[in-house]
């Protein structure tokens, strides 16, 4: 059984895809928590990065497993990470959801792609966001999640992950955008030029491995520990 039969896809004229992209735009700007609003601008304003995301993982062999296999990031076949040895990449995954009280099956579904095949990568886009907070070290504030759509868009070259970066940014106080630009906007250009495809990167395959080790087989550069630094306060 393919994985989104049952679920509902909206086909788009031109118009009403455009109609939806800015309503989602603004939409998402004036409260950034509607998961389903920024959702839905990334698949209306990303169709073609999404195709030439679904060419280049046919053209990876981790790639065309995940195509043919189509795992999903649900807890039903994520739940394992829980019981793994505490060095591994799937319990740093585990300890990064339990402590935001986070759930895998939380993801607003896509409804905006053509086809099957493109749903299903639109929808690996989204749910392995977490794994890359978890190899990148970032955090899920407005900083974190700010640099990790650096980090995605120069990978993923989707328009979302960069007006959602020039929004973040928008939004910070004074200080707290000095700092992002001071420290993870130029590491998120070094790490997202120096990884892997992470878009061919079967994840779930390598839960039971060392976090370090796989970071370093994939390139992944993690943000800067900048704990010794004072942050910007909330009221800055």
């Amino acid at each position: 059984m393919h994985i989104f039969e049952g679920q509902a896809r909206v086909p788009l004229k031109g118009w009403q895809q455009a109609a939806v992209a800015v309503g989602s735009a603004l939409g998402a700007l004036m409260n950034p928590a509607r998961a389903d609003l920024i959702a839905a601008l990334g698949e209306t304003t990303g169709k073609l990065a999404f195709q030439n995301l679904l060419d280049r993982m046919k053209k990876s062999h981790e790639g065309r497993i995940i195509l043919q296999e189509r795992p999903r990031v649900i807890s039903s076949s994520v739940g394992h990470a829980w019981d793994l040895p505490a060095n591994t990449f799937g319990a740093a995954y585990a300890k990064f959801m339990g402590s935001r009280n986070f759930s895998p099956d939380d993801r607003p579904p896509v409804r905006f792609m053509d086809t099957e095949e493109l749903a299903y990568v639109a929808t690996r886009a989204r749910e392995i966001h977490d794994f890359w907070h978890v190899l990148f070290n970032l955090p899920t504030n407005m900083i974190g999640e700010s640099a990790l759509k650096v980090v995605e868009f120069q990978q993923l070259y989707l328009p979302m992950c960069l007006l959602s970066t020039i929004g973040g940014s928008v939004r910070m106080k004074a200080k707290q955008r000095e700092y992002f630009f001071k420290y993870y906007f130029p590491w998120a250009i070094r790490a997202g030029m120096s990884c892997t495809d992470i878009m061919s990167v079967y994840y779930e395959k390598h839960f039971h491995e060392d976090l370090e080790l796989v970071r370093n087989r994939w390139g992944i550069l993690p943000a800067p520990d900048l704990k010794n630094l004072r942050p910007p306060s909330k009221s800055q």
